[in-house]
C-alpha cells in the first residue's frame, strides 16, 4: 500500500473538529475515528487495485478519506452535510496536495442515489451510519450494478445480521437481500478506543463481492416482496407467513410446493435461491403485484405454534439494526459519526 503521510491523527481530528465547530457528543451520537492504523487497515481489507473508483459514503473530517487517495484512481465521497463536504476538498489539498485532484465531492444523501458522475465505481468503502447502513448498501448495490467489492464498517451486530447464512437465528432480511447481489464475509472486529469519543457499541468490517443474482424467472422486487414477507412473521410456518402475499394460505402452500418447499418450513431455513423459486409461483411470479396482506379468511387460521410473532419490523425494509443499540440507549440508534452526520 502506497504512503499515508496526510493521514489524521487524535491532534488533528480535534483541532479540524474545532475549528468547524463541530463538537461530539455521545447524545448526538458522534464518534471521530482518530486512528490513522485503523483506517489502514479498512484499506487493506478492501484489497483495491489501482484502477478502482471508490465511493465512500459520509467521509466525514475525511480520515479515511485520505488514506484511500493514494490506493486508487478516484475517490468520490458522498456527504450529505454542506459543511462537511465543503471542508473536505480543502484537507485533501492541505494533507495530499499530490493527491487531491483523485478526490470528488458529492454531496447527496446516500439512500436517495441513483447514479455517480463520471466513471462508474467498482468499489463501496465506507465506515457507514449505523442506524442506515444496510438500506444504504442495498440502494447503491441496486443502482450501481457497477459496484462489484465492498468493505464497510457497521456495528457489530448488524455486521453479523448481514453475514449470517440460512439456518442462523439472525438470520432474516438484511442477510437474504444481501446474498441476492453476492457474498458477504465478515473481515474483523473493530474496538471502541479508536473512536473519540469511544462509543458503547463495539464495530465490524463486512467485506463483499458482487455475483450473479440466482437464476430466476421473477425480478428482484418479487423476489423480495416475498422475502419481507417471510420475515415479518418469522415464528410462523411460510404457508402461514406467506398467505397475505399469496392471497391465502392454501395459496401459499400451493406456490410454496410448486417450488419444492416444505409449507411448514420457516423463512429462517431458506436460502435466496429458495425465495426466487417460491416468487415464480405466486401472485407476482403469475403476472399480478405485490399487495398488501388482507385479513385471514375462514379456514386460513395459523397453526396453533404460530400464535407468537416476532416479525423483524425496522429488519423488514432491509435496515438489519437495531435502533435501541446505540451509544446513548435512551436515544437510540447511535452511529460513528463524524460531526454533523458524515462518518470517519
Amino acid at each position: 500500500m502506497g504512503e499515508t503521510r496526510g493521514l489524521l491523527g487524535p491532534a488533528e481530528v480535534r483541532e479540524l473538529a474545532g475549528r468547524l465547530g463541530v463538537r461530539p457528543t455521545k447524545t448526538l451520537g458522534q464518534n471521530f475515528v482518530i486512528d490513522a492504523n485503523t483506517v489502514r487497515r479498512i484499506v487493506r481489507a478492501a484489497e483495491l487495485d489501482p484502477d478502482d473508483v471508490v465511493i465512500e459514503v459520509g467521509p466525514g473530517l475525511g480520515s479515511l478519506t485520505l488514506a484511500l487517495l493514494p490506493e486508487v484512481r478516484r475517490v468520490v465521497a458522498v456527504e450529505i452535510d454542506p459543511v462537511l463536504a465543503a471542508e473536505l476538498p480543502a484537507t485533501a489539498a492541505a494533507r495530499e496536495p499530490e493527491l487531491a485532484g483523485r478526490l470528488e465531492v458529492l454531496r447527496a444523501d446516500a439512500m436517495k442515489i441513483t447514479q455517480i458522475p463520471g466513471p462508474a465505481p467498482t468499489a463501496l468503502v465506507a465506515n457507514l451510519p449505523y442506524n442506515v447502513a444496510v438500506p444504504v448498501v442495498l440502494n447503491l448495490l441496486a443502482a450501481l450494478p457497477s459496484l462489484r467489492k465492498a468493505l464497510v464498517m457497521v456495528q457489530a451486530e448488524v455486521a453479523d445480521r448481514m453475514v449470517a447464512p440460512p439456518g442462523n437465528k439472525i438470520y432474516g432480511v438484511p442477510s437474504v437481500k444481501l446474498a441476492w447481489y453476492g457474498d458477504a464475509r465478515r473481515a474483523g472486529p473493530v474496538g471502541r478506543a479508536v473512536f473519540w469519543p469511544a462509543p458503547n457499541v463495539d464495530s465490524g468490517l463486512v467485506a463483499f463481492a458482487r455475483r450473479e443474482p440466482p437464476a430466476t424467472r421473477a425480478s428482484r422486487d418479487q423476489v423480495f416482496a416475498v422475502v419481507d414477507a417471510a420475515f415479518a412473521q418469522r415464528r410462523k410456518t411460510l404457508r402461514a407467513a406467506l398467505a397475505g402475499w399469496a392471497g391465502s394460505a392454501a395459496a401459499a402452500e400451493e406456490a410454496l410446493r410448486a417450488a419444492g418447499v416444505d409449507p411448514r418450513t420457516r423463512g429462517e431455513a431458506l436460502d435466496v435461491a429458495s425465495f426466487a423459486r417460491i416468487a415464480e409461483y405466486g401472485p407476482s411470479g403469475r403476472g399480478g403485484s405485490p399487495h398488501d396482506p388482507p385479513a385471514a379468511a375462514p379456514g386460513d387460521a395459523a397453526d396453533p405454534d404460530e400464535s407468537e410473532d416476532d416479525g423483524e419490523g425496522a429488519f423488514a425494509d432491509g435496515a438489519g439494526e437495531d435502533p435501541g443499540r446505540g451509544d446513548d440507549p435512551a436515544r437510540g440508534g447511535g452511529t460513528h459519526r463524524d460531526g454533523r452526520g458524515g462518518v470517519l
